[in-house]
């Protein structure tokens, strides 16, 4: 396991891109004519979609994204809304429930 300069590659963004600060080399690979590379059959690949950083000498990061419906993206960017989300997401896991005057079962077809 290759352990790289960690202190110089994690100020790689302010948003601090990397969670794990250990590299392991999986292989040596040359960039084809149209500077594209192979990963090879080393890489397990955890998306689909990545965003690529570089730094000044040439390291690459590839970080995996997900992609959300654009009608679902008010919730990422409002973060009190996100965080209600979150605690009412906990309190249901511990069932923290109220009870509720409506039966809003009669909704359903609508849906």
């Amino acid at each position: 396991m290759l352990c790289l300069g960690i202190e110089e590659v994690i100020k790689v963004t302010k948003k601090e891109i990397l969670k794990d600060v250990e590299f392991q080399e999986i292989a040596e690979v040359k960039a084809d004519s149209k500077n594209r590379i192979a990963l090879g059959k080393g890489v397990s690949i955890k998306a689909h979609f990545y965003k690529i950083y570089q730094n000044s000498i040439g390291q690459i990061v590839l970080d995996p994204q997900i992609t959300i419906p654009a009608h679902e993206a008010w919730l990422f960017k409002n973060k009190e809304a996100a965080s209600l989300v979150r605690e009412g997401l906990k309190d249901a896991k511990h069932r923290r429930l109220v009870k509720v005057k409506e039966d809003y079962s009669k909704y359903l077809d609508n849906v």
